[in-house]
């Protein structure tokens, strides 16, 4: 049983020969080896909603800190001070908070700047505009939020999109006078960009809970007067960490006792015996969601799970979780698991169909998975052939068969000579090895789809030089 602190590596799984399950009571799991966990058959789980109310409540607090001058007004007191005209504050009263991710912290905060009579406005690219506004608040753009708002904050989690998601280009964009507030994970606002919009007057002050490195040591942003900061206290309450806690231990008990988990990451709930039927299902299924959600533009509105062939009246409804889970794991992270997904899915105003057609076609059995957007529809199909191999085996109008896993380069190229063979040679210059290849021919003969398994990722700046091929149509990295 775990917090924050404690490292759950590669190496201290390989050593627990007996460990069963590790419990983090809270919700973050960066300090745990997932794949390594599952590999060895190691059940991880967390406590995703023991801590939220706490932490909205900790960015409301560093917000109205920050507002009002607190904590300069404490110093300068306990100094023999009297700054009263020196830290002259603001109203929060009728002003413009921007909220950016509206996941069950975020919508938590939005709804107590509502009883602060404060303006809310949300840009979640996950949850429809339709579900923001059903919660009573203004759906916009990032770009909006960033030209309207009176104060920003953030709740979404780190990923490779949102690291240094509030940068100097967004700054840039934002009102002179804007203050920010950060309590979700360090790094997703760039710390060097912000000291020196902080310098320059166009964010007038900024709280941060949380650091790129933590402790941060010395730092020249924490010195800074119109910089307010705590270390890492969001979940940091009595009640906070005694639910956490309590909730873990319960959770970890009645796995040992009776075998039933509950908010695990990595393990579905289903017995014994129908885990080995379908367990393949359910790995190919998560991987053709996570396949979806990189490749989906703006808010999912509605996922189609079909499946096709004689699936011999197995109860599929944990595939169709695990295809959940993949779907929704790159956009809320840590929020979702194999027991919450349906329910996340439905939060987030996301409309699920699923059906069974009985009669195969070219594979004895095969799972289609629809996800409709604002921009339009996606298609992925799977099977499992053998055993256990996952193959993706369409992909819209292009039939393939991809092993998804690793760092996948998806190309659009015109089917032309050469335009392969310029791709290899980029990649060969740069020294990143191609593991596999896929390539499949959509029906007009004129244009191929490209699915490249390398490696290492992909840099960016070798995307660009790929993009700028000529006859390439574009090219999207993917991690599986």
């Amino acid at each position: 049983m775990i917090r924050s602190a404690t490292k759950v590596t590669e190496e201290i799984l390989a050593a627990g020969k007996k460990l069963k399950v590790v419990g983090r009571a809270g919700i973050g799991l960066d300090n745990v080896d997932i794949p390594a966990a599952t590999k060895r058959g190691v059940v991880v789980m967390n406590t995703p909603t023991g801590n939220v109310v706490t932490t909205a409540e900790h960015a409301i607090a560093m917000m109205m800190a920050l507002t009002r001058n607190i904590p300069q007004g404490t110093l300068s007191l306990k100094a023999g001070r009297w700054d009263k005209k020196k830290l002259q504050g603001r109203e929060v009263y009728n002003k413009i908070l921007g909220v950016v991710g509206f996941g069950k912290i975020g919508s938590i905060v939005a709804d107590r700047a509502k009883g602060l009579r404060m303006q809310v406005v949300v840009y979640d690219p996950f949850v429809t505009p339709e579900q923001i506004e059903k919660s009573g608040f203004e759906s916009v753009t990032l770009d909006e939020l960033y030209a309207r708002a009176d104060y920003i904050t953030v709740h979404v989690p780190k990923l490779k999109e949102t690291t240094g998601l509030l940068n100097k280009a967004a700054f840039d964009k934002m009102k002179d006078g804007v203050m920010i507030v950060n309590c979700a994970r360090g790094g997703i606002v760039d710390e060097d960009d912000l000291q020196a919009a902080i310098q320059s007057g166009k964010v007038a002050g900024a709280a941060l809970d949380v650091f790129e490195t933590e402790p941060p040591g010395e730092c020249r942003l924490v010195e800074m007067d119109r910089l307010i900061c705590t270390p890492h206290l969001g979940a940091s309450t009595r009640e906070a960490q005694t639910n956490v806690a309590v909730a873990v231990a319960h959770q970890i008990i009645d796995y040992l006792i009776d075998g039933t988990v509950v908010n695990a990451v990595n393990v579905p709930s289903v017995a014994g015996d129908l885990l080995k039927k379908i367990g393949p299902y359910m790995q190919v299924g998560d991987r053709m969601g996570c396949l979806q959600a990189q490749l989906a533009s703006g808010p999912v509105k509605a996922v189609t799970i079909e499946y096709t062939g004689d699936f011999k009246g197995m109860d599929m409804a944990p595939v169709s979780t695990a295809v959940l889970k993949g779907l929704l794991t790159p956009m809320v992270k840590d929020a979702v698991n194999f027991v919450n997904a349906p329910s996340v899915a439905r939060e987030m105003g996301i409309k699920v169909t699923e059906s069974t057609i009985p009669e195969a076609e070219d594979y004895t059995h095969l799972i289609t998975l629809r996800v409709n957007t604002d921009a339009g529809e996606n298609l992925v199909a799977g099977t499992i052939i053998g055993r256990s191999d996952l193959k993706v085996v369409k992909i819209n109008d292009f039939r393939l068969e991809l092993v998804p896993e690793g760092h996948i380069l998806l190309i659009f190229n015109q089917d032309r000579p050469g335009a392969i063979g310029g791709i290899g040679t980029t990649l060969g210059k740069h020294n990143i090895n191609i593991g596999r290849m896929q390539v499949g021919q959509d029906k007009d003969g004129d244009h191929n789809i490209i699915f490249l398994q390398t490696d290492t990722p992909v840099p960016p700046e070798v995307l660009d030089t790929l993009r700028s091929a000529n006859m390439v149509n574009s090219v999207t990295p993917l991690e599986l």
